[in-house]
């Protein structure tokens, strides 16, 4: 997602005025790509253009079957609380923006750039980001659909927050991130909770779902909470076909509050990368992990938070910024440590141009689709069996995605915002 190119291990040296302990004015000398970080992001963009291959289609056809269950799982969002591979996404293209910061920081200082021009691009880059997602979100429909909780406008909406932050010290830094999450938090739990007798049918909530929190935690129901009650009030100063009354899926505008707070762990990932080149930090992005995944689970089984990714609240930050530094350990261990490269071109492809593959996603699946059933028809992918019919079409819809961002990776055509 960034236009940062991210630099390996390499040589540094202080711009003018700074200090070399200062993560967002410390100059590298040179420029290469981090091919683990390229994987990691291509990872992530895999999984979102994967959804065509349609698994758990494939598991609803074979009942019974523990591994195509699995991998539909997988290949779903959770109902309300938990996490599924498919969850990920969203929170590693945050992480990746934070990591991407320090890299983009020193790449403009390089070239010339004050800190007034770089923060007017940084408002200019999270209105494009918020605008594209918008754009995107309004498709197929009778007109502009104003609506904050797309990756991209959540993404927009705090980053400015974030490129201050990339000037600030480590201390401010933390600080940041922990301001937020209990803030958010206690936002929350102050806000009235649900009753028993609330009506949730009203909000789209079925009476009997059985994803519904008691007790304190039930201040993070489905449409039932602080975030809904802003989107009543945000979102209906926009022109809309209807007035807004709730999401289908619970999600809210106001998640890009603690959406800041995991940029923020890519920010801290990120820095921690620049500082100790050439060494990779493995054992801090270990531990920052395992503390994340643990403190997550932590408020989420004492009822004081519990994880849930559709409102992002402040557990799941922790929850899901934890497997983010997994994440990164993994392909930088793999990658830089065992320097195993080679099995990582695919995803290279995809991840140094997240953006076109994003917008292949989402503008081309329609295309794509037909184009395969006028010129090929439906025999070819039935060859397993009606069974696995989607998945063998959603694989050749997958190709051709590759085979285009491939086309502009070797012509070394890449979209940047």
């Amino acid at each position: 997602m960034s236009d940062a190119t991210i630099p390996v291990a390499l040589p540094e040296r202080a711009v003018p005025g700074g200090s070399a302990s200062d993560p967002a004015i410390v100059e590298p000398v040179a420029s290469a790509r981090n091919v683990a970080v390229d994987a990691y992001r291509g990872f992530v963009m895999l999984l979102m253009m994967g959804e065509v291959l349609q698994l758990a289609a494939v598991s609803k056809a074979l009942p019974g079957n523990w591994f195509w269950a699995l991998l539909g799982y997988n290949q779903s969002h959770v109902e309300w609380a938990g996490c599924s591979l498919h969850d990920m996404i969203q929170p590693s293209f945050s992480f990746l923006v934070g990591v991407a910061l320090p890299y983009s920081i020193a790449s403009r200082l390089r070239k010339g750039g004050t800190f007034g021009v770089m923060f007017v691009h940084a408002l200019w880059r999270s209105l494009l980001l918020a605008a594209l997602g918008i754009f995107l979100r309004s498709l197929h429909g009778p007109q502009t659909n104003f609506t904050f909780e797309d990756t991209l406008t959540q993404i927009g909406c705090g980053y400015p927050f974030l490129f201050l932050l990339g000037f600030r010290s480590p201390r401010w830094q933390w600080g940041a991130f922990g301001a937020i999450l209990f803030g958010y938090w206690l936002a929350w739990a102050l806000y009235p909770a649900p009753g028993p007798h609330f009506n949730y049918p009203a909000v789209g909530v079925p009476a009997d779902w059985p994803h519904n929190f008691t007790g304190f935690a039930s201040h993070w129901n489905k449409n039932s909470n602080l975030g809904l009650a802003f989107d009543q009030w945000f979102l209906n100063l926009f022109p809309r076909t209807k007035p807004f009354a709730y999401n289908e899926g619970g999600y809210l505008t106001l998640s890009f509050i603690p959406t800041l707070g995991t940029m923020i762990l890519g920010l801290i990932a990120g820095r921690w990368l620049r500082s100790e080149a050439p060494r990779i930090p493995l054992k801090k992005f270990v531990v920052a992990g395992c503390i994340g995944v643990l403190a997550g689970l932590l408020l989420h089984f004492s009822g004081i938070c519990p994880v849930v990714k559709r409102i992002w609240s402040p557990a799941w930050t922790l929850f899901s910024g934890g497997i983010c530094f997994l994440f990164l350990a993994a392909f930088s261990w793999v990658i830089d440590v065992k320097k195993q490269r080679k099995w990582a071109y695919p995803l290279v492809v995809i991840g140094m141009n997240s953006i076109a593959a994003y917008l292949i996603a989402h503008l081309c699946e329609e295309f794509v689709s037909s184009s395969l059933k006028i010129h090929l028809g439906m025999r070819p992918f039935q060859i397993f069996g009606s069974a696995f019919e989607p998945l063998l079409f959603g694989a050749a819809m997958l190709a051709i995605y590759w085979l285009m961002l491939r086309w502009m990776y070797v012509r070394k055509i890449f979209l940047r915002i």
